[in-house]
C-alpha cells in the first residue's frame, strides 16, 4: 500500500521539476489528468501562483487598484489551496480506510495533506533562496545571508520529508491516523464575512 504515496524524495523532485519549467503554471499543460498527484500538483501550482501574489502586492510604486486585485487573488488562490489539502487529505485517507487500527495507534494533528502543503511551501522557499544567490547586483554579504539561510530550509525540507514518510508508514501500518480537517474559511463566504453581509 505504501507505494501508492508519494515519498518526501518524490514530492522534491516534482516540486523542483515544476519550478524549473519556465512556463509553469500559468501555460504548461498539467503532469497528472487525475489522482493523488493531480491534486498534490494543484495545491503546489496555487502556492505558487500565491507566492508571485504576495510579491506583487507588496509593491510600493503600483496604483492601489492593482494592490486590490493582488489581494483578491491571494484570497481566492489560498481558498483553492486549502481545498486541494483537503482533496489529498481524503484520497489518502480513502487508500487506507481498511486498515485496521492497532490499540495503542496515535493521533497525528497534522494531516499528510497539510505537510505535503508545508513541502510545497518550502520548495518554493528553497527555489527562490537558490535565485537569490544568481543575482550579480548584490554584496558578497548578501550571498553568505542566503546561503545561511538556504541551507536552513533544506534541513527544514529534509526533516518535514522524514516527517511524512514516516506518517505514512504508520498509518499504513495501523500505527497512526489522521482526520481531514475543513478550514471553513469564513472571510471569503459573504454569508459569514459581516463586512460583506452588512453591505448586501
Amino acid at each position: 500500500m505504501l507505494s501508492q504515496f508519494p515519498s518526501g524524495q518524490q514530492l522534491r523532485d516534482f516540486f523542483q521539476q515544476c519550478l524549473q519549467q519556465a512556463d509553469w503554471p500559468e501555460q504548461a499543460a498539467p503532469h497528472f489528468d487525475g489522482g493523488l498527484w493531480r491534486f498534490i500538483e494543484q495545491n503546489h501550482c496555487f502556492n505558487t501562483i500565491l507566492w508571485r501574489q504576495e510579491d506583487l502586492a507588496r509593491r510600493t510604486n503600483a496604483p492601489a487598484e492593482e494592490i486590490v486585485l493582488n489581494k483578491r487573488t491571494i484570497d481566492r488562490h489560498n481558498q483553492l489551496r486549502n481545498d486541494s489539502i483537503e482533496q489529498i487529505d481524503r484520497l489518502i485517507l480513502e487508500q487506507l480506510a481498511d486498515v485496521p487500527l492497532q490499540p495503542q495507534a496515535w493521533h497525528n494533528s497534522e494531516t499528510a495533506g497539510a505537510i505535503i502543503d508545508r513541502l510545497s511551501i518550502l520548495s518554493l522557499k528553497v527555489y527562490h533562496m537558490g535565485l537569490q544567490l544568481e543575482r550579480d547586483d548584490v554584496t558578497d554579504e548578501h550571498r553568505v545571508l542566503c546561503r545561511d539561510k538556504q541551507a536552513q530550509l533544506l534541513q527544514q525540507q529534509q526533516d518535514l520529508e522524514r516527517c511524512l514518510d514516516h506518517l505514512l508508514q504508520s498509518c499504513a501500518a495501523g500505527q497512526a491516523f489522521f482526520k481531514i480537517y475543513r478550514q471553513h474559511k469564513m472571510y471569503n463566504d459573504p454569508r459569514m464575512n459581516p463586512l460583506i453581509h452588512a453591505v448586501g
